[in-house]
């Protein structure tokens, strides 16, 4: 069953660089009717801490807990579900569930969530669908254990389905509304740990 969602686009481009995830995350709360910004996003609901060098070595906080760097910073990382999930839930968590459904395959938050409830999914993959990469690796604060990041993470908004395609709301280099590939997006979304964050109205 095809379906698609009418979602506002928003580039990331000037706004964020390396902000895909927050940029992401506020096309899907335009949508339901939040009056919120990309800088008051990030600014006041995005966990967030920097890097730094100690005795030679890199260290950085742990991406499932904040966003690595600074995302207006074009030389920051990113950051995954688990801090998305946390910033939404501040920003609209007494209306919706907010749901972290890592692991869970894509056409089953198609199904579930984008046919079923009508909301779009916010989905990790890569930038314009290129293979992840290994590095750069850093050492956490607190533990000291050593965290490697997949290079080319990307996050966009899923608000469709069509044919053998995904419709993609794509904040990256201005990209758009795209479609593309089922079993491309399918093969990066795995390569990024399978990350997906989705909604889901309160009674």
């Amino acid at each position: 069953m095809d379906k698609i969602i009418n979602v506002p686009y928003l580039d990331q481009s000037n706004a964020a660089p390396t902000g895909c995830e927050s940029v992401t995350a506020v096309m899907l709360l335009q949508y339901l009717g939040v009056d919120i910004g990309i800088n008051e996003f990030i600014d006041k609901y995005l966990d967030k801490a920097p890097f730094e060098q100690r005795s030679g070595e890199l260290y950085g906080p742990d991406p499932r807990e904040c966003f690595a760097g600074d995302p207006y910073d074009p030389e920051a990382m990113g950051c995954y579900a688990p801090v998305i999930k946390k910033a939404l839930e501040r920003v609209i968590g007494e209306k919706y569930e907010v749901i972290d459904e890592t692991g869970r395959e894509i056409d089953e938050l198609v199904e579930e969530y984008i046919i079923g409830e009508g909301l779009p999914v916010v989905l990790w993959a890569t930038i314009n669908l290129r293979p992840a990469i290994d590095g750069p690796n850093w050492k956490l604060y607190g533990s000291g254990e050593d965290f490697m990041w997949r290079s080319n993470e990307h996050c966009m908004l899923l608000v469709g389905t069509e044919g053998d395609s995904y419709v993609i709301n794509d904040p990256w280099d201005n990209n758009g509304v795209v479609r593309c590939d089922k079993s491309l997006v399918r093969r990066r979304h795995r390569e990024q740990y399978m990350q997906a964050v989705c909604l889901r109205l309160l009674p």
